[in-house]
Parts: C-alpha cells; sequence; structure tokens
C-alpha cells in the first residue's frame, strides 16, 4: 500500500568537488526493492538502495535511508525500527 505524496527516489547528485557545481557532478543510481505486503505512509520517503522486506510499515513522515527488515515498523527522520508487526 502506498499513501499520497510518498517519494522513492533511486538517484542522487555527486558533490564530492569543490571546484565544479554540484549539477554538472552527475549522479549515482541505486535501486529501491519494496517487497510484498508493505505499507509506505504518507509524504514517506525512500532514499537510493534502501531495500524495505516484506510486510514493513512505514510511518508517516519517515525518512528511509537503511535497509528494513521483514515485519519491522520504522519512523522517523532518519528512519528507525520502532517494533515488530
Amino acid at each position: 500500500m502506498m499513501a499520497p505524496e510518498v517519494a522513492i527516489i533511486a538517484e542522487s547528485h555527486v558533490h564530492g568537488r569543490k571546484d565544479i557545481p554540484m549539477n554538472v557532478q552527475g549522479v549515482t543510481k541505486a535501486p529501491v526493492e519494496i517487497g510484498d505486503d508493505v505499507w509506505l505512509g504518507f509524504r514517506s520517503i525512500v532514499l537510493p538502495g534502501v531495500k524495505i522486506r516484506n510486510g514493513a510499515i512505514i510511518a508517516a513522515g519517515a525518512v528511509v535511508t537503511k535497509d528494513v527488515q521483514e515485519y519491522t515498523i520504522v519512523a522517523g527522520i532518519p528512519a528507525r525500527a520502532i517494533k515488530q508487526r
């Protein structure tokens, strides 16, 4: 399930060099994987390279920066496990 205004982001700007503007340094891409029976709450954000395993719940407004294990509920910025289903 996916609530309104969820953002799933699979790329990010490169920003390591200071001698050239960030917008010309390119991007890195990393796929996002979302398992079965996952619930992404309102305005949650999933960042590049994250794997959300089966049965997980992502709370409204959470920013997911790391993998989420099966049947885990995460919340916050950055998202952290708050309980198991």
